[in-house]
């Protein structure tokens, strides 16, 4: 079994939690998300979720070398894939490797407005035995997206006990067909 990685004798300074050395409009971590056409995909989470253009810097070829967009308080950065670089979308691999959660004011609205934008439904929007109601698209480019509203704080002990009642109804219901 391969060895795990020790955290750094403070591992609270590992990630910059000091605003002073973070540019104004980012938070501690980014997500940048490969894309076949950014024009595309910045239109789209433009319909979808609202999202703001920050910049866009164009390369050779027609293809976008780096973009920003703005989502509620967060920067997001998006480039074309560039094969020579290593750099793939989730269309080129196959699928996504990691998957997004944006929290909104309004799940059920913005999981339609993004649905009428073009992406597909993965998991429909419900209340979540963890608090909160969320539904789970994939984007036209592959990427995967967890929408939620926060509805419910919970304590870690309530979020443990609804967990293991879920999982035993899902592990009867299973056995019994």
């Amino acid at each position: 079994m391969p060895s795990q990685p020790t955290a750094p004798a403070d591992a609270s300074s590992a990630i910059a939690p000091d605003s002073c050395i973070l540019p104004p409009g980012y938070h501690s971590v980014t997500p940048y998300l490969i894309v076949n056409s950014a024009a595309d995909a910045i239109a789209f989470y433009r319909h979808a979720f609202g999202a703001t253009e920050i910049m866009r810097l164009d390369g050779p070829h027609g293809k976008t070398w780096h973009a920003e967009i703005q989502l509620g308080n967060t920067r997001v950065m998006l480039a074309d894939e560039h094969p020579e670089l290593g750099f793939f979308s989730p269309q080129t691999l196959g699928g996504a490797g990691v998957s997004l959660l944006v929290y909104v004011a309004d799940v059920d609205a913005i999981f339609a407005q993004a649905l009428a934008a073009g992406a597909t439904r993965l998991r429909a929007v419900q209340d979540q035995f963890y608090g909160d109601r969320s539904g789970m698209l994939r984007d036209p480019f592959g990427h995967v997206w967890s929408i939620a509203t926060h509805i419910e704080d919970l304590s870690t002990e309530e979020i443990c006990a609804r967990s293991r009642a879920l999982l035993s109804k899902r592990c009867k219901s299973a056995i019994n067909n």
